[in-house]
């Protein structure tokens, strides 16, 4: 049970609701007359449009009445005036059930019609205060695990001091998190909804656990600070619940490195270089403070991590290209050229730095009215290890998400050679060439096993329209002469011209 001291208070669990909410949901609005069901309506339409002066009349006479609402269609409907179940197919629910939200008031004229995937809302009235309401929630199917979920967020919101706060959805990634735009008379933060949930990995191995991957909201907290310390963009902190995996945080805006048509902005593309390059010039610690007595102890990228991560390949996409697994000996071969090729990469003996891992356009905005290396603001680094240089300039020059001609990404990697040059006479220039092409391949082979895993697995084809740019990037590296061997095992085992037939 919720309490819900007056119509605000109502409109703020509306908009938690909506946030959640997602393609194919049924919620039902529960509850007397007067006891707030189309102001609970109400409220979670403007939250989902993000037009909190949209007009949206109670559908008592209309019985439904719809809205394209940016990332969901909705259909909100008032079953008060059905006098018999059957009279709903005319409605043309069918369609929103599938892929939209369907909001239903009176849901009890029904009968049992919306008996699956649901979230039931009752509201109430309280007596002794006319303008207070109580709402018992109930969840089934996917929404049981989402309900504890969003009521766990709600109330580190409110211990946290955002509970009033204007809340909308802003984005989910990859993995379990997701985001919400917090507002309140004009101050504006981020919501990071991070619960700790290790991934589930490939058969008995938990990948998280090898391949070094935050399970907790702790490491983005201390990497956050870290970086702030010596003058990168990161988001500051303003509040966190680290056992609850939820975060307040500064929030960046939303001007990003790409153009209004998604291609890449060289000038942008060479500062988010710079800072790079500014980073691995510092001496760095292995160890960071997220709060007071709490520390985060940078994993380092080693060899069971790279070689678990190019491990995908095998498992996910070659099925996924040829329709049945590798023969043993060819699975046998493959892990033994990347065991010589990462060994010494790997090596604790090295010179390593800070890598953040996801240094590419969906992490990076753009901060115009800051300077230097504070322009570019970096938003995802919670999965940072202790590794090679050369990882996370293969991450932004070969970027997953974008197009990178030839010409730029060359560019972009001379730019970052000369300003290491600077900074040190002593570099290494060939023997980070070589460590480069290494990484890149790597890093390009785990990335089309992920993005395969996200489509089989996850049930998100959307993520095969990058194979193509993926698999060229790993061309590139494998024209690189410590990688001949590798190069030999790809056109044998799974080519270029396969590799790229999957995109959709």
């Amino acid at each position: 049970m919720i309490a819900l001291a007056d119509e605000a208070a109502t409109a703020r669990l509306a908009e938690a609701v909506g946030a959640s909410a997602r393609a194919g949901d049924v919620i039902l609005l529960a509850g007397d007359l007067g006891a707030g069901k189309t102001a609970f309506a109400r409220a979670l339409v403007r939250s989902v449009a993000e037009d909190a002066a949209l007009e949206v009349p109670s559908p008592t006479f209309t019985l439904v009445q719809t809205y394209d609402a940016g990332r969901l269609r909705i259909a909100h409907v008032d079953l008060y005036r059905i006098a018999d179940p059957a009279e709903i197919d005319e409605l043309g629910l069918e369609e929103f059930s599938r892929d939209g939200l369907v909001l239903v008031e009176w849901p009890e004229r029904a009968g049992g019609l919306f008996d699956l995937d649901r979230l039931e809302i009752h509201l109430s009235v309280d007596p002794d205060a006319p303008e207070a309401r109580t709402a018992r929630l109930i969840g089934t199917g996917s929404w049981a695990g989402r309900l504890d979920r969003l009521v766990q967020v709600r109330d580190a919101l409110r211990r946290l001091g955002f509970g009033d706060w204007h809340r909308r959805f802003l984005l989910g990634d990859a993995s379990t998190r997701r985001y919400e735009c917090l507002s309140s008379d004009g101050k504006a933060a981020i919501l990071m909804d991070s619960p700790a949930m290790p991934d589930p990995g490939t058969g008995t191995v938990v990948y998280s656990r090898v391949a070094h991957l935050a399970e907790t909201v702790t490491p983005f907290v201390a990497m956050a600070r870290g970086l702030r310390h010596y003058g990168f963009s990161a988001p500051e902190i303003y509040a966190a619940d680290l056992d609850a995996g939820v975060l307040v945080t500064e929030d960046l805006g939303r001007q990003g490195v790409l153009d209004a048509d998604g291609k890449p902005i060289m000038s942008r593309y060479c500062a988010a270089i710079d800072v790079l390059a500014a980073l691995h010039g510092i001496d760095l610690p292995d160890e960071i403070e997220a709060s007071p007595g709490v520390v985060h102890h940078l994993p380092r990228y080693d060899h069971e991590a790279f070689l678990i991560e190019i491990a995908l390949l095998v498992e996910w996409l070659v099925p996924l290209v040829t329709g049945a697994p590798l023969p043993g000996e060819a699975v046998d071969a493959f892990r033994a050229l990347w065991d010589d090729l990462l060994f010494e990469i790997a090596d604790p003996a090295r010179g390593h730095t800070w890598v953040l891992r996801d240094y590419h356009s969906p992490n990076l905005l753009w901060l115009p009215r800051r300077e230097g290396i504070a322009r570019v603001g970096i938003i995802d680094m919670q999965d940072a290890v202790l590794g090679p240089a050369a990882y996370d300039v293969a991450s932004l020059v070969f970027d997953a998400r974008v197009d990178i001609d030839d010409r730029m990404w060359r560019e972009l990697y001379a730019r970052y050679v000369a300003e290491r040059q600077i900074a040190d006479p002593d570099f290494d220039a060939e023997g980070f060439a070589c460590e480069f092409a290494i990484l890149a391949a790597q890093r390009s082979t785990k990335i089309l096993g992920i993005f395969a895993r996200l489509a089989l697995r996850d049930g998100k084809p959307g993520y095969l329209r990058h194979i193509p740019r993926v698999s060229g990037y790993l061309d590139h590296a494998l024209s690189h002469p410590v990688l001949a061997g590798l190069k030999l095992w790809y056109d044998t085992h799974l080519p270029a011209e396969r590799r790229k037939r999957v995109a959709v």
